[in-house]
């Protein structure tokens, strides 16, 4: 009985992580606009964009009864990633 709950809750954690995908693929494509309009490699790594954007996720995360440390760490995690891809594709 609860093999069968698990895997239908793993079905569905499957279908959100598709979803993600889609989501981080859309946001991917924003990034290398972004990396575009970048003239230096030292605008690359925003501290204070970074930081505003971990307050408001936050927040949100707060408001959405979600814990603050995972979406903290799902966030900085991939700002990171992306501040990696933009320095290896940076060409000016």
């Amino acid at each position: 009985k609860n093999k069968k709950k698990l895997n239908i809750l793993r079905k569905k954690l499957d279908s959100i992580d598709n979803q993600l995908l889609t989501l981080i693929k859309k946001r991917f494509e924003l990034v290398k606009q972004v990396l575009k309009l970048k003239e230096y490699k030292k605008e690359i790594i925003d501290k204070k964009r970074i930081s505003i954007i971990l307050n408001k996720i936050k927040k949100a995360s707060i408001k959405k009864k979600i814990d603050p440390k995972i979406t903290r760490r799902v966030w900085s995690n991939m700002i990171w990633a992306c501040i990696d891809y933009e320095k290896r594709n940076f060409k000016k």
